[in-house]
């Protein structure tokens, strides 16, 4: 199968799941879909236990060198981090991960607690694919508006449902709704049990409805050695853009690893 008749059945495969997909995340990460007040699991406990089979997921690992907040790795080697928004429909998130294991690609999902009560399976298929997981923040709520008490549920929520499906709080921290973290969230987060929080430098703007080839043209014409990518599950335009973004990368030379190989 070629390239584009690749992009073209990814296409049709999410378009029906992006038209039902609430607006997700971005940047500034837009409206995030609406989300039970009661998680699944609440009501029944076994709804948020993945396979427990599997060995523990890694957690968290502190790089001396880093800051505590990432934007990027080191520029001097030939790799880049796709790092997504785990939110929205779970066929498009499915897409997404079967494209970029099509190229060999590693990549890192940020899961948002909600949608792992929606959809605990998907914790393990990420982790099976070779790609690490980390936390979104349990709501995808403006966490850097909150006060403390709030804030610190909003991270410790979704990493107990991290550590209830995979054995581990996941290798990361991202803060919604924001590119970086205010003072407080960098604290709380380091009391929740993770040395940094992970930001990017370059945003993808995939949320905002420009059409994959514009969300292509955006990712590479920003994209270099050691770039940390933002990216979101949930749009159809991600799943259009993602085969020219490979394989661009691959003709450049970079390839898609997951952040922790990008920093190690």
């Amino acid at each position: 199968m070629t390239s584009a008749d690749r992009r073209s059945a990814l296409r049709n495969a999410a378009g029906l799941a992006a038209a039902t997909t609430a607006a997700a995340f971005g940047s500034g990460c837009s409206a995030e879909p609406s989300a039970p007040t009661e998680p699944r699991h609440a009501q029944n406990p076994q709804a948020s236990r993945g396979p427990r089979s599997s060995p523990p997921a890694p957690g968290p690992r502190r790089f001396p060198a880093q800051p505590a907040q990432i934007g990027h790795g080191p520029r001097d080697r030939p790799r880049v981090a796709l790092t997504f928004h785990g939110g929205g429909d779970p066929a498009t998130a499915r897409a997404l991960l079967a494209e970029a294991e099509r190229h060999d690609a590693r990549v890192t999902v940020l899961a948002v607690g909600t949608w792992l009560d929606e959809h605990p399976a998907l914790a393990r298929r990420v982790l099976d694919g070779g790609h690490e997981l980390g936390n979104h923040t349990l709501r995808h709520l403006d966490i850097n508006a909150m006060p403390e008490a709030e804030a610190l549920a909003e991270i410790t929520g979704c990493a107990g449902r991290l550590k209830r499906l995979t054995g581990s709080i996941g290798s990361w921290f991202r803060p919604s709704r924001a590119a970086r973290a205010s003072p407080l969230v960098e604290r709380l987060a380091h009391r929740a049990g993770y040395p940094h929080l992970l930001s990017y430098d370059v945003d993808s703007l995939d949320f905002t409805g420009s059409g994959g080839p514009a969300v292509a043209r955006t990712v590479l014409g920003s994209v270099r050695g050691g770039s940390v990518v933002s990216l979101h599950f949930g749009y159809a335009d991600t799943v259009a853009a993602l085969p020219a973004v490979l394989d661009e990368l691959d003709r450049r030379g970079l390839r898609a690893v997951t952040t922790t190989e990008l920093l190690s």
